[in-house]
């Protein structure tokens, strides 16, 4: 036999529950604020049973660390995030479905911390989706582990120089994989989200394609996912629009049909990135801004507040427009220069191709459109001979590649070659 604890709490709100499981079912339960017992009941039929918000939390922290189901056949794990998008990929994964929101972060001193994609507040709408369509839900705390594996590295990104993408690192890797190994112990055979994606078979294996609707396209966010993943892996929105979703999210009379979007980088909540930094412990040491040749043209107070591409903030005045070219993490020096001298005709990015290609479109920038380019491959991942000069090209972003639609590799852009 198994004791099974959880609590929550909210300002001075508390609730706590205790269960004894044995087996594959609950023999014992103290579980005040459900709205029903769970004694006999399967942890998946627990884990679809509601109640008063705090209670509803409680159980899901009790049984999230241990939850297992036995294989289904089409059975579909679908992860959701606490807004329209997930909401739909539930309605479209019915009725074989169970529901899995990854708990990531909570940062109190941000400016708007509910507004973050694993917010508390966004997992409870996660809940409250999947109980209202009868769907069981299950949390993971995945906070320590987020932390160590996404912010971490993103703030050693920039105190490195670079200008990291959490979002490509934490979908290509952490992410992905927590989702995926949770749908293995939920027996489900697939696992679905709300991105707006397609996958597609392309030159003899399954690869990742931009979704119809060009404004929600999220393929350059996804691309590190590895190809031989996506056998296992749905897009159920790939093929339409953000408003036919919400229309879709409106004739089912989902709450969350008019939620807001969640942010893209979701442990910044909509938090300028310095301020997040500065709250991570990088300091802001003054330094030099200098021209090309080292002469110094005024201060900063961080060279980790700027990005190359960068005009405004600098705090120098020339006659004549500059941007920021580099930053140098040993000298604590910010490099400016002309806009010539920020263009890039080439570059090189640690990563991998996934067919073997020559001409591609490449994008360097999740707002950026893509240009094209000669692929060279490399130890470590592949050159880029650019077709067109590129302003603004930053070590840490993502390099994706595409053929026509199709996403045929991905790299780290690397510091100039």
């Amino acid at each position: 036999m198994v004791e099974l604890i959880g609590d929550s709490a909210r300002g001075a709100d508390f609730a706590f529950v205790r269960l004894a499981f044995d087996g594959e079912r609950i023999v014992e339960a103290d579980t005040p604020g459900l709205g029903r017992s769970l004694v006999g009941l399967t942890l998946l039929e627990a884990a679809a049973v509601g109640g008063e918000e705090l209670a509803a939390d409680a159980l899901a922290n009790a049984i999230g660390p241990v939850f297992r189901a036995p294989c289904s056949e089409g059975r579909i794990a679908v992860a959701m995030s606490g807004g329209v998008d997930s909401a739909v990929a539930l309605l479209k994964s019915l009725p074989n479905a169970i529901g899995v929101t990854l708990r990531l972060w909570l940062d109190p001193d941000g400016p708007d911390s509910e507004r973050a994609c694993c917010s508390p507040d966004a997992v409870l709408a996660a809940r409250a989706t999947c109980h209202a369509l009868g769907v069981p839900h299950v949390t993971l705390d995945l906070r320590e582990e987020f932390r160590r594996a996404v912010v971490d590295p993103f703030v050693r990104g920039y105190e490195r120089g670079e200008t990291p993408n959490p979002c490509i690192h934490c979908n290509g890797g952490f992410r992905f994989a927590r989702l995926l190994a949770f749908a293995q112990r939920a027996g489900a055979d697939t696992l679905a989200t709300g991105h707006y994606a397609r996958i597609v078979e392309h030159r003899g294996r399954l690869l990742l394609a931009r979704g119809v609707d060009p404004a929600k396209d999220q393929s350059y966010m996804l691309a590190k996912i590895d190809p031989a993943k996506l056998g296992r892996i749905s897009f159920p929105l790939g093929g339409q629009t953000k408003e036919e979703t919400r229309a879709e999210a409106e004739r089912a009379g989902l709450a969350v049909a008019r939620r807001g979007e969640s942010q893209e980088a979701c442990f910044l909540a909509g938090d300028d990135y310095r301020n997040f930094l500065e709250r991570r412990g990088l300091e802001g040491q003054e330094g030099a801004v200098v021209d090309e040749g080292g002469k110094e043209l005024g201060r900063h107070s961080g060279y980790w507040r700027f990005t190359p591409g960068q005009r405004k903030g600098l705090g120098v005045a020339t006659g004549a427009p500059v941007y920021a070219l580099s930053m140098d993490a040993r000298t604590n020096t910010v490099v400016v220069g002309s806009l010539e001298s920020l263009a890039r005709t080439a570059l090189e990015a640690t990563g991998n191709l996934y067919v073997s290609v020559e001409q591609v479109e490449a994008k360097l920038r999740y707002r950026s459109d893509a240009v094209p380019a000669r692929v060279l491959p490399t130890a470590e991942g592949f050159r880029l001979e650019l077709a067109q000069p590129v302003y603004g090209v930053a070590a840490g972003q993502a390099a994706v590649l595409y053929q026509e639609s199709v996403v045929v590799g991905a790299g780290i852009i690397d510091s100039d070659p």
